[in-house]
Parts: structure tokens; sequence; C-alpha cells
């Protein structure tokens, strides 16, 4: 765990102020980037580090939405595939920048144009059960036999094979089976961590890194692959640091007994007099140290290392937050390296003057929407709209001419 020093120190007090026109003009020129024509059949503009780069989406799993997201906002053009007549279940970021067209690919016609789709691509990517896209002529040797270097990447909860590999699940069940949701939480019950650790965490993420390696690879040996990207092997791999912890003693397994899972009093949240509340993670011995001396308590009285006393600790600090509202603390702290953060609500991240300063949250087609990550110094990322697309014959021949 590492903490940013800040350069500027206290001459940064009363920043949490921030007014609401600073905001409005840091977002107005962030919108003012991402435009660009949006059009049907028009294809996006390039930029980004994957421009060039021809990605096909069938719609599906959540996860998939999103690796898609991060892969359009990358500059890849990224055509989903969708089922006629579908439900929208999601909307916003997760759907941008796609050429979004629909295809009823158990109909001869909709197959033979994902085929061309295909033929021209150099990713697939797809969230469904195993052996679906084998029933529908998709399955990895019809897809080689079209394109010998694509990528075909395929997300599941499960994986591929195993004995779980047919049976439904959703993020809270793999979750469970690769041992991630059973530290999370009080000693009572485990907490469910949204869909971030799973879905997005081991899944959607773990599978934009090996399409990307396998396509590294493909251009040096002209194959592609398939990646199987399971959540709960990817889960299993965030997991690196804790088995590692517990294979050297380090670790207990059970919940809210570590410092990394609440058990510790400087390394957990606390409720403040107006209900609000302030997350602390004063982990190294030097932050510890100045969060202390803010406070003005005694550093004999809570030894940082003293197990049997963390207790106690936390209790007598919980009593000392719930004094004051959390803006009292928040200026206490303000411009140091105690590492104490307020939590914030989802709209309230919105305004936080540090994410407002580097344009974290983008508007887009009137939505205030998560800005791309991470950020890249000459090729930089670029949010679009996404856009509706019929295949005919002049898209078709715009998606088989290769990009810049």
């Amino acid at each position: 765990m590492t903490a940013a020093r800040n350069p500027h120190g206290a001459a940064r007090r009363g920043s949490w102020g921030t007014s609401a026109a600073v905001i409005a003009a840091v977002q107005a020129r962030r919108h003012h980037a991402a435009m660009h024509d949006t059009s049907k059949n028009t294809p996006p503009s390039p930029a980004g580090p994957l421009r060039g780069l021809r990605v096909v989406e069938f719609a599906g799993l959540g996860p998939v939405s999103f690796t898609a997201m991060l892969l359009a906002d990358m500059g890849a053009r990224v055509a989903r595939i969708e089922r006629p007549g579908a439900a929208q279940m999601e909307r916003g970021a997760t759907m941008r920048g796609r050429e979004r067209l629909a295809l009823d690919l158990r109909a001869a016609e909709g197959l033979a144009t994902a085929r061309e789709l295909l033929r021209h691509a150099d990713v697939a990517i797809e969230g469904f059960r195993p052996g679906v896209m084998e029933r529908l002529g998709l399955g990895p040797a019809e897809l080689f036999a079209l394109r010998p270097a694509l990528v075909f990447g395929r997300m599941t909860g499960w994986g591929q094979d195993g004995p779980r590999t047919h049976q439904a699940g959703h993020d809270i069940d793999y979750l469970a089976v690769a041992g991630a949701l059973h530290p999370i939480g009080p000693v009572e019950a485990p907490s469910v961590p949204l869909n971030l650790v799973g879905d997005y965490g081991g899944g959607a993420l773990y599978l934009a890194v090996g399409v990307l390696a396998a396509l590294h690879e493909a251009a040096r040996s002209g194959r592609g692959q398939v990646v199987d990207a399971a959540i709960c092997d990817g889960t299993v791999s965030l997991l690196s640091l804790i088995h590692g912890l517990r294979a050297a003693s380090r670790w207990r397994d059970e919940r809210q007994a570590n410092v990394l899972d609440g058990a510790a009093p400087y390394y957990r949240s606390y409720c403040c007099a107006d209900g609000l509340h302030l997350a602390v993670g004063a982990i190294e011995p030097q932050f510890h140290a100045e969060f202390l001396a803010r406070l003005g308590l005694d550093a004999k009285a809570f030894a940082q290392h003293d197990r049997d006393r963390w207790p106690e600790q936390a209790r007598a600090l919980e009593a000392l937050f719930a004094r004051e509202p959390r803006a009292h603390w928040e200026a206490l702290f303000e411009g140091g390296d105690a590492c104490v953060a307020p939590v914030h609500s989802l709209g309230a991240s919105t305004r936080d003057p540090h994410l407002v300063a580097r344009g974290t949250f983008v508007e887009l087609e009137g939505e205030l929407q998560p800005a791309p990550a991470p950020r890249f110094s000459h090729s930089p990322s670029l949010p679009r709209p996404a856009t509706s697309v019929v295949a005919d014959a002049h898209w078709l021949a715009d998606w088989a001419r290769p990009g810049p």
C-alpha cells in the first residue's frame, strides 16, 4: 500500500470548497473535447492508442460490455451485434463508442453478415455460456477459418471447462467460490462488494489484458487464439497478495481480523456527527504518527501494532469522530499525509475538487459519465456516443477497409 504525498502541503487548504463555476467550466471543456459527428453509418474518428483495431462484440454478459467500452475509448472500432428486439439492459458509459447493429444470428442472412464482419476483424469478444457460439456456427474452428490471426475473447463466470461450466451464476457466486466474498465485511456475515470485484475486476479487466496480450502474440506469429477469461479465475488471481500473506502466516482466514479487512483501527471508516463517513488508511508508521498527532492522541495509548488493543482503540476513535460533523475533520486533516478522506456517495464524487480538476467525469449526450482511463500522453482516449448502423454494402465495405 502506498500514499501519494501532496507537494503543495497546507497551501491547498480550503480546496474542498471548489466552486460550482469551476466544476462547470472543467466539465464544459471535457464535453467540448468529446464532440464528434454522430450521424448514422459514419465510422468514428480515430483517436487513442488502439485506433485501427477492429473488434466485433457479441452483446451479452455485462463484463463484455465493459471490456468493449475500454477498447472503444482507447480508439478501437467496435461493432456490437445485438439481437433484434432485445431489451436494452445497459445504458450510459458502458454502451458508448460502439457501432450497434441488429443481427439475427439464427437466420442465414444475419449469420452471413456476422461472418463478413469477423473476416476483417482483429478481435471478437462474447459472454455467452460455453457451447452457444459453437451451436451458432461461430465457434473457434469456424472463426479461425475465416481469420487465422483473430483473437477470440470468451468471457464467462466459470470458464470454458470444469464441473460448474454449464451452471448459472452471478458475480456473488463467483466471488463466493473463489474465496473473495468470505473475507469482506463484518464478523457476522460477508458483505456484497457491488459487482466491481468479480464482473469488472476479475472478469472484464482480465479479458481486456488477455485480448491485448494475444494480439501482441498474433502480430509476431500470425496465429490467433482463444482467450478463456473466467471470472472465478480472475478473482482468485486478484487474491494473490492475500494468499501470499496467508502462506506467510500474516493473514487470519476469518473476517475483520486483519489490517486490510477493517479490524485495524487505522484502516477503516468512521461515522461523524452528521451521519457522513471518513475513510482512514494510515498504515505506514509515519502516516499513523501524523494521524494521531492531528487528533492530539497519545502514541502509546494508540500503539499501532498492539492487536489486543485494537478493539479499544477503535471504540475510542468512533466516539471521537462522532463528536463533530465530517467537515470539521476534513479541515483538520486537509493538506497533510494522515491518509484520511471523505467517503463520497456517487453523486458527491462527481463534485470532488480533485476529480473535477482532473476531468475524471465527462458529459456525453447530456449525461455525466466516468471519463476514459487510463490516460495516454500522446494518443489520448476519446469517449464517443454509440451510433446505430445498418450493415449495408457501403458500411461493410468501410468495415473491410484497413484502419489507420
